[in-house]
């Protein structure tokens, strides 16, 4: 083999930082804190607090490795933690707070954190594990010696003092760049969460995947705002990929909701966001009733689970906002599949236009197949469908320390089973149909639950709706749809199967429907479907009722309209 002679050099997470502090200094990271007021300062000062915070760390006795904890918002020590951590060869295990607590003792002794860095907020839930983690040894309050609240966590060290007298210059290992970076786990729906780790090379990739034409449109002028939250999957890679484009990043905090999103978008002249469908339609709520407007927000990106036909089209038709709907997961870091455009999306128009937005691109260096019930291939004809597997060089290669998992997850020549039901056409545009485990299998035919919701959700009184399956005596499965009506609204059943007429298949119309105050939704924003099932699975559909059925145990479902 004739080799290169190019340079052998790593794939770096602290390169980034040092590259936005060489080449765009003065570009500001703003962030809304935790205890109020915002922050901001420039990507060069974030640099030489990052250096403070790896000397801190070595204090600590934080060796290349090790990981350690966040239990934290989208803030600018967060994304100090991102840079930081890694750049000493450690690993930033990024923990989602609103997991319940068996989950979140089960994630941290899995995976060993020696350090937690938690914001001040959090301290009271802290205190509540901190005696159900063995593993940790140093706890570090984000907050500076003002705000710093009292606590029982054990030795609790405050992170501002913890920075205050260290050098702002660091000397940076050269580590292999297949090493670990960075960690997050699987919400764990079933069984114990899975961690997916992270290295170097891949998270750099993953974030130059992000910059190519036609999935984030970053650059530097760019204001973009992660509404994703940054301890679930990196916040969709904008931590890094942002600084590498130059662009303004904004981080909204713990506050989420329509009004303080909208609030900070404006006053910071936010072009991009992105996050999921459940953040956006509490955004698109807020507008219609204020009567707000995005004078600044030009592309949205949506993901982690379907985007509503409906959303799509009020935020571009009402607002005059873009938007692309996202494809990944944890174990893919997360994106591999990103937005429509290009001369399909310029000729659409209508209705057809809406339903190419709802698919997605595969990025470069990401693979797909399908693969059918019979074990086959699926042909890639834009109709037939599979289960979709995909590998790439930011695709996990199995679990952290789970064997079993990762035999589950992965085939025997080197595919990640993604549990996704999906078709692809000839252009490499991926259509998700559902999740394995949500389709709705009804006298041997399939229903997708996600396009029954979608038309569900274009009815103009509906905010969410999920549907799911039910037994039946005959058909085995049968549709349900659960409800949650705008606020004010009052849609009757017979109101939502008169809208479904004609936009889906007779056989689909649900045969049950109940509303609900608001969905339940997972630890990520997705609605959790266990929780329906739990509460719905063994309903029984009107039409196959003998004996009138016992209250249902959820106070806030009103009657069958």
């Amino acid at each position: 083999m004739l080799q290169g002679r190019m340079m052998d050099r790593p794939l770096l997470i602290i390169d980034i930082l040092k590259h936005a502090a060489d080449a765009f200094p003065a570009v500001e990271v703003v962030s809304r804190t935790v205890e109020g007021p915002v922050h901001r300062y420039g990507y060069a000062d974030a640099y030489r607090r990052v250096a403070r915070l790896a000397h801190a760390l070595k204090q600590l006795g934080v060796e290349e490795g090790d990981r350690v904890a966040t239990v934290a918002w989208n803030t600018y020590r967060h994304f100090e933690l991102y840079y930081g951590v890694s750049g000493v060869g450690a690993v930033c295990h990024t923990i989602n707070p609103r997991l319940f607590e068996d989950q979140l003792e089960y994630i941290v002794n899995h995976a060993g954190d020696r350090a937690v860095f938690v914001d001040a907020d959090l301290v009271p839930l802290a205190e509540k594990m901190a005696a159900r983690f063995g593993c940790v040894e140093h706890w570090v309050v984000m907050t500076d010696r003002e705000r710093m609240p009292e606590t029982t966590l054990p030795g609790a060290l405050c992170y501002e003092e913890l920075l205050a007298d260290k050098p702002e210059t660091y000397d940076w290992p050269e580590l292999d760049e297949r090493a670990a970076a960075a960690m997050c786990y699987t919400s764990g729906t079933t069984g114990n969460p899975k961690g997916a780790l992270y290295h170097h090379r891949s998270t750099v990739l993953h974030a130059l995947g992000l910059l190519a034409a036609g999935v984030v449109p970053l650059r530097q002028g760019s204001v973009v705002m992660p509404a994703v939250p940054m301890f679930h999957v990196q916040a969709w890679g904008q931590p890094y990929a942002a600084p590498i484009a130059g662009a303004k990043i904004v981080l909204p905090g713990r506050k989420l909701d329509g009004g303080s999103l909208r609030e900070l978008m404006e006053a910071e002249g936010v072009t991009v966001t992105l996050g999921v469908p459940t953040v956006w339609l509490g955004l698109l709520a807020h507008l219609r009733e204020t009567g707000g407007t995005l004078t600044t927000l030009k592309h949205l990106m949506s993901g982690g689970s379907a985007a509503p036909v409906s959303m799509v089209r009020a935020y571009e038709e009402e607002f005059g906002v873009a938007v692309s709907q996202g494809w990944g997961m944890t174990e893919t870091s997360p994106v591999c599949a990103c937005g429509a455009d290009g001369p399909r999306m310029d000729a659409a128009r209508g209705d057809a236009r809406y339903a190419l937005k709802l698919k997605q691109r595969r990025l470069f260096g990401v693979e797909f197949r399908l693969v059918g019930d019979d074990g086959e291939p699926a042909p890639l004809d834009g109709e037939s469908q599979g289960e979709l597997q995909c590998r790439g060089p930011w695709v996990v290669g199995g679990y952290y320390d789970d064997e079993a998992a990762t035999a589950d997850a992965m085939t025997g020549d080197g595919w990640f089973r993604t549990g996704d039901v999906a078709s692809i056409d000839g252009e490499a545009m991926l259509q998700i149909a559902d999740r394995t485990k949500d389709l709705i299998k009804s006298g041997g035919e399939w229903i997708s639950s996600i396009d029954l919701e979608n038309e569900a959700m274009s009815h103009p009184e509906v905010a969410e709706a999920a549907a799911i399956a039910m037994p039946h005596p005959r058909w085995q499965e049968r549709p349900m749809l659960v409800v949650a009506p705008r606020k004010g609204a009052s849609p009757t059943a017979d109101d939502i199967r008169g809208h479904l007429e004609g936009r889906v298949a007779r056989w689909w119309m649900p045969d049950d429907i109940v509303f609900v105050d608001e969905l339940p939704h997972t630890a990520t924003g997705k609605v959790s479907k266990l929780r329906l099932r739990e509460r719905f699975g063994n309903r029984v559909p009107p039409a196959a009722r003998t004996l009138p059925s016992e209250t249902e145990p959820w106070t806030s479902i009103t009657p069958t309209r």
